[in-house]
């Protein structure tokens, strides 16, 4: 079985190919620019195996919800273009193959997860926090991600601002009023 990886940050995507044993077989590194170039890249990338399947970890927010019209979808991102883009859709359209779609942070959480089992660790659930450009969490309970059927709300803390961040424009916009204050 050849399984498929994409790591869709905001800086680059990190496109890999594997075997179900978790192996890393091949990988390449694609800047993020424009979802047109980023994603005919990807695509491109992912054409040269015959993959079975490719799991997606993203930047947000997107929709997870697979019953939802948007599934799929990077939706209200701060990310310049990147507002609406159909990310599933598109790779569908290119490679037919099952898709799963989740978040760049429970994308972690999910190898942190795997490697604690391939390293024989009694770990079933764990939780997985970044800051980075934002702050993320993502979540496994019981072997099972967290936040199938939406965002579990880990990333919007309130943080005091160091006084020579004031000019910082790197904030959440969905929170933009609450963090200048």
């Amino acid at each position: 079985m050849i399984l498929g990886s994409i790591e869709a940050g905001g800086t680059k995507f990190v496109c890999a190919i594997g075997n179900e044993n978790y192996q890393i077989k091949d990988k390449i590194t694609i800047p993020t620019t424009t979802p047109e170039e980023t994603l005919r890249k990807t695509a491109d990338y992912f054409k040269k195996f015959a993959v079975d399947a490719i799991g997606i970890a993203s930047f947000g927010p997107i929709e997870v919800r697979a019953t939802a019209p948007n599934y799929g979808f990077i939706t209200d991102t701060p990310k310049a273009g990147w507002q609406n883009t159909d990310f599933v859709g598109y790779l569908k359209s290119k490679i037919n193959v099952p898709m799963f779609f989740t978040t760049d942070v429970n994308g972690s959480a999910y190898g942190e997860y795997v490697m604690s089992l391939l390293s024989n660790e009694n770990i079933d659930s764990l939780v997985y926090y970044t800051i980075g450009t934002g702050v993320g969490g993502g979540a496994i309970i019981d072997g099972k991600l967290v936040g199938a059927q939406g965002h579990p709300e880990m990333g919007h803390v309130l943080l005091k601002r160091h006084p020579d961040d004031l000019n910082f424009t790197g904030v959440c916009p969905f929170h933009e009023d609450v963090l200048r204050v």
